[in-house]
């Protein structure tokens, strides 16, 4: 099988990964992957955003399987471009994409799947906001409808910090933005995969979304994750399938509008009860690194099964013991304005480290082949070991023997969890 991965992240570099481990995968290509993916898989340049190009790459290379990493060539119809030359295609078409490109139509959806989520208002203006903000009270969360790379969440207990993030959106040309009640309780994202009629979920994990430690700072992307959950109830998984992914999956299909591909449910475990905070339409970045690390199925065959209808004739799903890790390594500036291009020192040696994978998000090569910062998430650093605890200290022992003028990382990602 001949598998066209389009990305450019951490998560494609390790879906790169994990799919050059399936004995039925014999060529992985990427598009326009980045300088670590470079390294193990032949990289073409396209615009991911353009459906007709990537739909064209598929045929030129004669994928047998199109994965699509990123939310924006979804929301874009990249596989619907895909499907329509006959080439099987991992992600959700275009109009089901909306779960993640609109979050008033995934409330909506919601609504009519009996999905318990945050209440929320839907503004059109400033005026509406702050009518929101002080039915709801502090702390007050406000939300970009559409994509804005999970940085487009503010939850905040200053009512000025909410109505400036609110007219940040509007000028940034936001149609819209939700106000919701806030959720108590840890987050937890949970993946399935999904053919629109069976679903499959994967290990739990746990991100960190502050771009500092204690959770301070700004929203980012996320700046580390772990899997598994010691913390958390034995029968999660379960709950979370059935009272979540499987009646949106249901509902989906009852509008109209399957959905195939990745359903990522972020959920916060509230003193009430389950509750969902969003849904992305693809896998989520940095979950994706310690999930996969802990995934002993054959990848390949999972996506492929996904995108052929054939879920309900898989085995199982198998898992490897033990835990893993994944601490991000952030530009100097990052997020608000992330500097490109200083040199990267210490790649080589931190990848010797028993369990530790170096996945490249924000990087490439400059004129003299040196590898260089080209993003705001810069590397992930994944290590897996017996124990959290253990899978914990090899990926920081990675990290320290990385160098990048400027850089940050967190330094408590998975520490409670790792002392359960």
């Amino acid at each position: 099988m001949r598998v066209l991965v389009i990305g450019s992240g951490a998560r494609e570099h390790a879906l790169v990964s994990a799919l050059r481990a399936d004995p039925s995968v014999t060529h992985v290509v990427c598009a326009p992957g980045n300088a670590g993916i470079a390294g193990m898989v032949d990289v073409h340049p396209v615009k991911v955003d353009d459906p007709p190009a990537v739909a064209s790459l598929a045929a030129q290379i004669h994928a047998d399987l199109v994965v699509v990493g990123p939310e924006v060539p979804l929301v874009a119809g990249v596989a619907d471009a895909v499907r329509a030359l006959g080439v099987a295609c991992f992600g959700p078409s275009a109009a089901a994409a909306q779960l993640e490109g609109s979050k008033a139509f995934a409330k909506q959806v919601m609504a009519e799947a009996g999905v318990d989520t945050a209440l929320a208002r839907v503004c059109h203006d400033l005026e509406g906001v702050a009518a929101a903000l002080d039915e709801f009270g502090a702390p007050y969360v406000v939300k970009d409808d559409g994509l804005a790379a999970g940085k487009g969440v503010v939850v905040t207990s200053d009512r000025e910090e909410a109505l400036s993030h609110a007219s940040a959106c509007f000028s940034n040309g936001a149609p819209s933005v939700l106000i919701e009640e806030y959720l108590d309780g840890p987050e937890v994202s949970l993946f399935g995969i999904t053919d629109g009629t069976v679903i499959l979920p994967l290990q739990p994990a746990q991100d960190f979304k502050r771009a500092f430690d204690a959770d301070a700072g700004p929203n980012t992307g996320g700046m580390g994750a772990y899997s598994p959950l010691p913390w958390a109830p034995a029968n999660l998984v379960e709950e979370i399938t059935s009272a979540v992914l499987e009646p949106m999956i249901d509902a989906m299909r009852s509008r109209g509008t399957p959905f195939s591909g990745l359903l990522y449910a972020g959920l916060a475990l509230t003193s009430r009860g389950i509750r969902v905070v969003e849904f992305n339409a693809r896998f989520g970045d940095p979950e994706t690194q310690v999930v996969l690390a802990r995934l002993k199925s054959p990848l390949g065959q999972l996506l492929l099964a996904s995108a052929l209808g054939t879920l309900a004739e898989l085995p199982p799903l198998e898992w490897h013991e033990g835990a893993a890790v994944t601490v991000v390594i952030a530009s100097a500036g990052y997020p608000e304005s992330p500097r490109t291009g200083d040199a990267i020192q210490g790649l080589a040696a931190a990848a010797e480290i028993e369990g530790v994978q170096i996945l490249h998000a924000g990087t490439s090569l400059n004129d003299r082949g040196e590898v260089v910062s080209a993003g705001g998430r810069v590397l992930s650093v994944t290590a897996v070991g017996d124990s959290l605890a253990q899978a914990r200290q090899r990926a920081y022992a990675g990290v320290d023997l990385i160098r990048l003028a400027g850089s940050h990382h967190r330094r408590d990602i998975a520490e409670l969890a790792s002392q359960a």
